[in-house]
């Protein structure tokens, strides 16, 4: 069995810590490789379906593909005083995810104070909140 095909059967069984060590292995950001790229957006998912996110938000100081796992992450699981601390924080992709979230969820008005709070300038995220305000009405 090749080590793909032992990481996918890991991932069934539950077994986190053989798929991440198994896929880590072969993973590689940015690589010209295309499967050691793929591995390594892999590693990130595993990370978070694995509910490591202490892991993934340490790994998202330096990494764009774990910073968008995390947010994502953060995102499903609900956690949006996280997610308001990341953007607090800098993190352009958390408001982004934040403000959107906001707005899906009828509260529109929050989001509009969310990026006048932590992104005034950022035209992005007012994009964000005018086309999905407008889809909502």
């Amino acid at each position: 069995m090749k080590w793909f095909e032992q990481a996918r059967a890991a991932e069934r069984r539950g077994d986190w810590d053989a798929a991440i060590a198994l896929v880590s292995a072969h993973a590689e950001c940015y690589s010209t490789d295309h499967s050691r790229h793929d591995s390594h957006l892999r590693h990130m998912d595993l990370l978070a379906r694995a509910e490591r996110l202490p892991e993934l938000t340490e790994r998202a100081l330096t990494d764009v593909h774990a910073r968008r796992r995390l947010n994502r992450a953060l995102r499903d699981r609900g956690m949006e005083a996280a997610l308001r601390d990341r953007a607090k924080d800098g993190d352009r992709g958390a408001l982004y995810v934040f403000v959107q979230l906001l707005c899906e969820t009828g509260r529109t008005r929050e989001a509009r104070r969310a990026v006048q709070d932590l992104g005034p300038d950022d035209e992005y995220a007012h994009r964000i909140v005018d086309s999905l305000s407008t889809a909502a009405e």
